[in-house]
C-alpha cells in the first residue's frame, strides 16, 4: 500500500519532516519514505491513500499499563492509591479477574487504543498468555508481562506457580512476529529479595527486559529505607535486579539524582505516566532531570483503572506541561521530545528501537494517520519548522486518528475498526460491571466483609471472651487477688492504649477498632508499639449472673495499615475516640488463664478505677465454669456485685 500526499514525521534520528510525503509498505515492511513524487515514480498499488490534510507517522507506544483494568474503569476514583489499590482493586480482582475476564477487558483496551494511535504497548497484569492472544488477534504489538508477587494473586497462589506460568508463557510466545513475553516482578514492596532474584534469573534465561514500578509513592521510599536503609533504586540494584538487559521501571517518581546515575549506568528506561500519578496525587517525576542525564523516558498511561484511558495524545500533552512546572522552566521537553517520548522512546525501552518507533525503511509497517485540519488545530503556521510537533502534542486530539496500521495491516481505515467487534466488546463489558457493582455493593453494606477484603494474608481470628467489669475504690486492691494462694501471676505489662471506634449509621453493621498499644517499661518509656484491629457486634451472646458477659469479637488481626488509611476505607458514620492506662497481668486462678486489667480511663477523662476479669473461651459449658470462677475472683477481691458495670468502656464512657 501506499500512504500518499500528507506531511510525513518520520521521527527517525535527523527528526525528517516531508511537508508532501508518502511511504509505501510491501508486505509488513515499510520500504520506502521520501516525498510523494519520489515514491510514486518507484512504487505503484491497487491501495493508494490519499492523505493530503493529514499526519502520517510512527504509530504511538505505551510504554507502561494494565490492559485488562478497562473493565475495572471508573470503579473507584478520587481514593489514596493505598486506599484504591488494597481497599478496591486487589479485592475485585480476586474476585473476578480470570481468563475470560483478561481477555475481554484486553479487548476493550485494543479498541481504545487503535482508536488512539497506538500500535505497540508493554502491559503488566496476570493471565498474560490470554492477554497475547487478545493482542494478537486485534493485532497490536506488544511486550507483555507476568505479574510476580509474593502474596497470592488471580492466577497463582504462590510465586513459585507464577514464575513457573510465566516459563511456560515465554517458551509458547516467545517467536510470536508480535508478541514478546516476560516477567514482571510487580514492585521491590510486594516481592521480596529472593523473588526479585528469581524474576531477574528467568529474563536473564531468555535474553528478556524486566517491568515494575518503582519508587511511585514517597510512602514506598521511606519504608524501603526503614527496611533496608536504603532508596529502592539503590536496593534493586544492589541484588542485581538491574543486570538484565533492559529493566523498564514504571513511574519513578520519588528518586533523586544518586538513583538517576545508577539508572543510566545500567540503561533503565522509565515508563512515565503523568495522568495517573497526578491522579492518584503520587507526585510529577523528575522527567527533565532524567532526559537530560541521558536516561531514555518513555511515556505510558497506566492502567485504565487510575488514568482512565489509555490516550497517548493526552499523556504526551501532560508529559510536556508537567515538565515545565517542576521546576518552572517553558523549554522544558518541548513537543518534539514529547513525541519522542511516545515514539522512538518507547520502542527503545520495549528493546524494539530496531523493528518500530519511526518511519524508516526496513522498519514494521507501525504507521498512524492524523486528521491535521480538525477546528481544534486550525491554523497553521511555518515559521518554526518544530510547529508540526507542537500541532501534534499541544492540540491534535486521539479522535483526529483516521488510519492505524500494525505490521503492515489495517487495525482501523476511516475510524472503522476492522480486527474487533466492537458493539460486541462494549456489551460484554458492561455485563461484567454490572456483577462487579452487584459485588462492591453487596460489600459496602457490610464492614466485615470489607475488613476481612483488605486482610488479605494477614493472620485472623475470631474470639469469645468471659469477662466482667467493675469500678473499685482502690488500685491496691489487685493486690489482694494476685496474692492469693490460688492464684500464680505469669506475667505484668503496663500499657498506655488509644482506640479509635468506626461507628455505623445502621447499628447491625457493628463497629471496628483500630488499637494502638504502647507498651511501657519500667521508666514509663514506650517499649514496643502494636496496632490491632477488631471487628465486633453490639449484641452481647450471653449474660451469667447478670454481670458476667460472654461477647464475641469476630475479626481480630493485627493492622497493617496507618489510621488514615482505615478511615477512609471504612468512611464511618462517626468516629469515637477512647484512651486509656492499662496495667495488666496475666494469671492462672486454679490453674485456668486470666487476665486481670486494672484500667484508668484518660479520654474521655474520668477520676473511677475500674478491674476487669477476662478469659478466652470456646464453649458454653466452659463459659460456664470460667463465668464461676470470676465470681469467686469478685468475692476475693471484696467488689460488690453493685459495682459490675455491664457496658462497653465507649458506651458507658459516653452516658
Amino acid at each position: 500500500m501506499i500512504l500518499s500526499g500528507g506531511t510525513v514525521v518520520t521521527m527517525d534520528a535527523d527528526y525528517r519532516v516531508l511537508r508532501d510525503g508518502a511511504i509505501a509498505i510491501v508486505e509488513h515492511k515499510i520500504a520506502a519514505v521520501d516525498t510523494r513524487e519520489a515514491v510514486l515514480a518507484e512504487y505503484h498499488s491497487d491501495t493508494l491513500v490519499n492523505c493530503e490534510g493529514q499526519y502520517i507517522l510512527p504509530g504511538l507506544i505505551n510504554a507502561h499499563t494494565h490492559v485488562p483494568m478497562t473493565l475495572l474503569r471508573g470503579l473507584a476514583d478520587d481514593l489514596r492509591l493505598d486506599v484504591w489499590l488494597m481497599g478496591y482493586i486487589m479485592p475485585v480482582e480476586r474476585e473476578f479477574v480470570r481468563e475470560d475476564f483478561c481477555r475481554l477487558g484486553t479487548t476493550l483496551a485494543c479498541a481504545e487504543m487503535i482508536r488512539g494511535g497506538v500500535t505497540s504497548f508493554a502491559d503488566m497484569y496476570y493471565f498474560e498468555a490470554e492477554i497475547a492472544e487478545a493482542t494478537a488477534q486485534a493485532g497490536l504489538r506488544a511486550l507483555l508481562c507476568e505479574s510476580i508477587l509474593k502474596f497470592p494473586a488471580p492466577d497463582a497462589e504462590t510465586y513459585e506457580d507464577s514464575l513457573a506460568y510465566t516459563r511456560d508463557f515465554i517458551e509458547k510466545w516467545r517467536e510470536h512476529p508480535l508478541i514478546t513475553p516476560t516477567v514482571a516482578p510487580h514492585a521491590p514492596y510486594s516481592n521480596t529479595e529472593e523473588t526479585l532474584k528469581r524474576c531477574r534469573d528467568l529474563a536473564l534465561a531468555y535474553n528478556l527486559p524486566i517491568m515494575i514500578h518503582i519508587a511511585e509513592t514517597r510512602r514506598e521510599v521511606d519504608d524501603n529505607l526503614a527496611e533496608y536503609g536504603k532508596t529502592v533504586v539503590p536496593w534493586v540494584k544492589d541484588i542485581g535486579l538491574l543486570d538484565v538487559n533492559r529493566v523498564i521501571a514504571a513511574h519513578c517518581v520519588h528518586i533523586d539524582e544518586h538513583e538517576m546515575r545508577i539508572m543510566h549506568k545500567y540503561n533503565v528506561s522509565v515508563a512515565h505516566c503523568p495522568s495517573a500519578n497526578l491522579k492518584l496525587s503520587s507526585g510529577i517525576a523528575p522527567v527533565a532531570q532524567m532526559l537530560a542525564m541521558g536516561i531514555n523516558v518513555a511515556i505510558g498511561t497506566d492502567g485504565p483503572a487510575s488514568n482512565n484511558d489509555l490516550d497517548m495524545f493526552e499523556e504526551m500533552r501532560l508529559a510536556a506541561l508537567l515538565a515545565k512546572v517542576t521546576p518552572p522552566d517553558p523549554t522544558a521537553v518541548p513537543a518534539r521530545t514529547a513525541l519522542q517520548m511516545a515514539t522512538r522512546n518507547g520502542a527503545r525501552a520495549l528493546r524494539l528501537e530496531q523493528v518500530t518507533g519511526s518511519l524508516e525503511v526496513g522498519k514494521f509497517a507501525d504507521v498512524i494517520v492524523v486528521d491535521a485540519n480538525p477546528a481544534h488545530n486550525a491554523p497553521h503556521f511555518d515559521v518554526n519548522e518544530d510547529a508540526v510537533y507542537s500541532q501534534l502534542v499541544y492540540a491534535t486530539k486521539s479522535a483526529d486518528v483516521r488510519h492505524t496500521i500494525c505490521h503492515g495491516r489495517w487495525l482501523m481505515r476511516d475510524r472503522e475498526l476492522l480486527t474487533i467487534d466492537e458493539a460486541r466488546v462494549l456489551h460484554e463489558a458492561q455485563v461484567v460491571a454490572q456483577e462487579v457493582g452487584a459485588f462492591l455493593k453487596a460489600r459496602e453494606q457490610n464492614p466485615l466483609s470489607k475488613l476481612i477484603a483488605v486482610s488479605l494474608g494477614v493472620e485472623r481470628a475470631e474470639s469469645f471472651e468471659v469477662q466482667v467489669k467493675a469500678v473499685i475504690d482502690r488500685a491496691d486492691i489487685v493486690e489482694v487477688l494476685l496474692n492469693h494462694e490460688a492464684v500464680e501471676v505469669a506475667r505484668t505489662v503496663h500499657y498506655k492504649q488509644y482506640d479509635t471506634y468506626f461507628l455505623f449509621a445502621n447499628e447491625s453493621y457493628g463497629r471496628v477498632r483500630y488499637r494502638e498499644d504502647y507498651r511501657l517499661d519500667a521508666k514509663d518509656d514506650v517499649a514496643q508499639v502494636r496496632t490491632r484491629l477488631t471487628y465486633t457486634s453490639m449484641d452481647k451472646e450471653r449474660t451469667f449472673s447478670d454481670m458476667i458477659l460472654l461477647s464475641r469479637s469476630r475479626f481480630i488481626a493485627p493492622a497493617t495499615q496507618p489510621l488514615r488509611f482505615y478511615r477512609e476505607y471504612f468512611q464511618p458514620a462517626s468516629e469515637r475516640i477512647l484512651e486509656k492506662e492499662r496495667r495488666r497481668w496475666r494469671i492462672l486462678y486454679k490453674g485456668v488463664l486470666f487476665f486481670v486489667n486494672l484500667d484508668r480511663l484518660l479520654k474521655p477523662a474520668m477520676s473511677d478505677l475500674y478491674i476487669e476479669l477476662k478469659a478466652r473461651t470456646w464453649s458454653l459449658s466452659d463459659a460456664e465454669i470460667k463465668a464461676s470462677y470470676i465470681r469467686e475472683m469478685l468475692e476475693i477481691l471484696g467488689v460488690d456485685r453493685t459495682k459490675a458495670v455491664t457496658q462497653d468502656y465507649l458506651e458507658f464512657a459516653e452516658a
